[in-house]
């Protein structure tokens, strides 16, 4: 007899693959790890996402979730797709605060990049590869295989700083 599991978790995040093929577990894991970041900052207004993690980081959940466009963009945009393309938000990595952009903003633009990238590696192969195009690594060749573990690694090491980030504002923990 076969019991079958729940496949999403009670916050309503979708249980990433457990087996199947790679390119879905993959695409799977980030997109846990995308509506991770967006339940952290579920429910907190735009005073609460700005508070800083500790002295002297100037690190926030709305920071997170601005650099994370950035790295959408980068990522997907950029490096795979040989696109030019400016900063979402400037030169400062998406860090910066701009008291005139708030959460609902930063949100609807993340969620912009994140869409943008999907379109970009619809159909595409594990094998298929773009290009870095700055920084330390300028010029080398990254494969969507190694772009896709680069952002669940990404996301997942910004996620336990929003778990934390989340902790300090108002006590909430896990997800």
């Amino acid at each position: 007899m076969t019991i079958d599991k729940p496949r999403t978790l009670p916050d309503g995040r979708s249980i990433p693959l457990l087996t199947g093929d790679e390119l879905p577990m993959l695409e799977s894991w980030l997109e846990f790890h995308r509506r991770t970041l967006a339940l952290k900052c579920a429910g907190l207004d735009d005073e609460q996402v700005r508070q800083q993690a500790a002295e002297p980081s100037e690190l926030t959940l709305l920071g997170l979730v601005q650099h994370l466009a950035e790295v959408e963009r980068n990522w997907f945009q950029r490096a795979f797709a040989g696109l030019d393309v400016p900063p979402v938000f400037g030169e400062e990595g998406g860090y910066a605060l701009d008291a005139s952009r708030g959460l609902d903003e930063a949100l609807t633009v993340w969620r912009r990049e994140i869409a943008r990238g999907r379109e970009l590696i619809a159909g595409r192969s594990l094998e298929d590869a773009g290009r870095i195009p700055d920084g330390p690594m300028a010029g080398l060749e990254v494969s969507l295989r190694w772009v896709l573990i680069h952002m669940i690694e990404e996301y997942a090491r910004h996620n336990g700083h929003a778990d934390i980030l989340r902790e300090r504002i108002d006590g909430v923990t896990g997800y």
